[in-house]
């Protein structure tokens, strides 16, 4: 293999922001930003959204009802422009 083409390969902390939650990864990301984690001293890589805190993944999503807002417009709008109703006549 060959030296000095490879980035650098080690353990970082990545702070999810919105939750306040750290975690310890391996990463070749750089950072200038240090922190003590455990008694250690990483590099820190501060995100917005983590497994932690991700919708998804804490239960907490909305679901879009987008089949409400299609029969809205058709009350709103009726067979007005609607490619259907040109196509159905």
């Amino acid at each position: 293999m060959r030296k000095d083409i490879h980035p650098d390969y080690r353990e970082v902390v990545f702070h999810d922001l919105s939750c306040d939650f750290k975690f310890v990864t391996r990463s070749t990301m750089g950072s200038r930003e240090k922190i003590t984690h455990e008694g250690k001293e990483y590099p820190l890589i501060k995100i917005e959204v983590s497994a932690e805190s991700h919708p998804f993944y804490t239960g907490k999503h909305k679901i879009v009802d987008t089949a409400g807002r299609v029969e809205k417009f058709r009350q709103k709008f009726g067979s007005v422009g609607s490619k259907t109703a040109i196509a159905a006549g």
